[in-house]
């Protein structure tokens, strides 16, 4: 095996222990939402709710984009995501440039 081949393979592993990080923090934060006590704050309460929702669905599509072979590569440009990047928010989908062109 080419040390190539084993760096791919730690920097993968590295990136799926980020994920299940994010996802088990995410999934904690969702059930700690769930036992909150109704209040005026539903509305708010309701948002987070969908926020979290919204980045389980994109850690879950980052573990797919590992499997077939696109992680790690901006959907906007086609280029590397920097590695920086990928350890601060492991389920982004773009480089920064690409991010502040969609917002």
């Amino acid at each position: 095996m080419s040390l190539d081949v084993t760096r791919a393979e730690l920097h993968l592993h590295e990136a799926r222990q980020r994920l299940e990080h994010a996802r088990t923090s995410r999934l904690a934060q969702l059930q700690a939402l769930g036992e909150t006590a109704q209040s005026a704050d539903d509305h708010l309460l309701s948002e987070q709710r969908t926020a979290m929702r919204r980045v389980l669905k994109e850690i879950d599509e980052a573990f797919a984009r590992i499997e077939d072979g696109t992680y790690g590569i901006c959907l906007g440009c086609a280029k590397p995501v920097p590695a920086e990047r990928l350890e601060i928010l492991p389920y982004t989908r773009h480089c920064v440039p690409c991010r502040r062109h969609a917002t």
